[in-house]
């Protein structure tokens, strides 16, 4: 092993460890950590702005972007504190009925639209019912992330590394929806049961607070009616471009960022409305959380690690299927699952060549360790950072050890379920 390589595996580990820690800010680390890479040459500027392989991910950054501005101008309309008291009413202000409720829309939009651009519709509904029960905002925001990164594995379009798969595999919208959603469906309704039990002291219901919500109008919190027209028309042509992506060709981030500034045209408001609420922080925290990974990929860390595992399992494709579960849920809660899965795609696609039907599985072994591991940490999937930068802006911070003693027990059981599924289903 090059001295190179041990000091960027000391930088990683140092940078991940302030992360966790919290001892100087996430962002300071995440820049920290890029700007020490760049120092020892584990990566240069050609690697950080434009190598597919071991860049910046300029699609999720603008991915991220235009649906913040998008949510952004939308929150202007009053919509949110709408469905705020809409969904307090329906509950009847119960907080394990709205946790539920919450939970299976953010699960179900996450099997259909990307999971971040989903958080960041349903962050904003669930701030300000937990306001108006007076209840903490952690537990709901912990537990919809979660539920988003589980539904997210659903589908091709639900998850980022899940399109990483299907262009590098060859497999289809329809695949997935055969393939993983019977087991998504299950895992939904575990993780509803493991709410109850992981969040039970945020369930405290207040009946003079539950009366003052049911006595609310809901209608009366719309705003702006002309602008939230404006707004659903462009976020509905924002979700057909997502999912017309094998027709269009269309990636992701231009449709976002086509329908933000299509929106910004249309609203006309102040720069400060329209920009105020893009979590800057957020995007240079994944910036250099990007670089720093990338830099692994180009030294050639990752792709060794995934070597060596394959080596491991032979021809056996049922213990190969359970090990890439297994190891890429770890990964995925070390390291953003978006360019683990960037790097393990060719290694899982030379087995699936070499043992053609039989090593099919191992897509879908990639697939749930990569989202479902995403769980395990703050850090695990994009979505995961994007709440905590939600919740700290509205001055309710999420540490990352709060979110990471839920998810150390969510992502065993979810991936103990999987990996039953997965032998069951192709290896018995």
């Amino acid at each position: 092993m090059s001295v190179q390589i041990v000091l960027a595996l000391a930088v990683f580990v140092g940078a991940y460890v302030l992360i966790a820690t919290e001892k100087v800010p996430r962002v300071t680390a995440s820049l920290g950590g890029a700007a020490a890479m760049i120092l020892i040459g584990a990566t240069d500027d050609h690697g950080i702005f434009f190598s597919e392989d071991s860049g910046i991910d300029w699609n999720v950054i603008f991915l991220l972007l235009g649906m913040m501005i998008i949510v952004g101008i939308l929150r202007q309309t009053g919509l949110f504190e709408f469905l705020a008291i809409w969904a307090a009413k329906k509950a009847r202000g119960r907080p394990y009925a709205i946790m539920v409720m919450l939970v299976v829309i953010t699960a179900v939009l996450s099997a259909f639209l990307d999971n971040v651009t989903t958080v960041l519709l349903v962050a904003p509904v669930t701030l300000l019912v937990c306001g108006r029960l007076a209840v903490p905002s952690a537990p709901f925001l912990i537990a919809e992330v979660m539920a988003s990164n589980i539904g997210g594995t659903a589908t091709l379009i639900g998850d980022p590394p899940n399109i990483i798969i299907a262009s590098r595999g060859g497999l289809t919208f329809n695949d997935f929806i055969v393939n993983l959603a019977p087991l998504i469906a299950v895992l939904l309704l575990v993780f509803i049961v493991l709410c109850r039990l992981l969040f039970r002291s945020a369930f405290r219901y207040q009946p003079e607070r539950a009366a003052r919500i049911m006595a609310l109008k809901e209608r009366e919190a719309i705003a702006e009616k002309a602008l939230l027209v404006k707004c659903l028309v462009v976020l509905g042509l924002v979700l057909f471009g997502f999912i017309a992506h094998p027709l269009t060709g269309l990636a992701p981030a231009i449709v976002a960022m086509l329908g933000a500034g299509l929106l910004v045209m249309l609203a006309r408001l102040e720069p400060q409305k329209v920009f105020g609420d893009v979590e800057w922080e957020t995007l240079v925290f994944f910036a250099g959380l990007f670089i720093m990974v990338g830099s692994l990929v180009n030294l050639g860390v990752i792709a060794a690690v995934g070597q060596t595992a394959a080596a491991i399992v032979g021809t056996d494709y049922g213990l190969a299927a359970i090990w890439l579960t297994v190891v890429s849920a770890v990964a995925s809660g070390v390291i953003d699952n978006i360019p683990y899965v960037a790097t393990l795609a060719p290694i899982t696609d030379d087995l699936v060549r070499a043992g053609g039907a039989a090593a099919q599985p191992l897509w879908w072994a990639l697939a749930l360790g990569a989202d479902l591991g995403g769980n395990a940490t703050a850090v695990g999937a994009s979505a995961n950072v994007v709440v905590i930068g939600i919740a700290k802006r509205h001055g309710e911070p999420i540490t990352f050890w709060t979110f990471t003693k839920y998810g150390l027990i969510v992502m065993p059981v979810t991936i103990a379920i999987a990996v039953l599924y997965l032998w069951m289903r192709y290896f018995i």
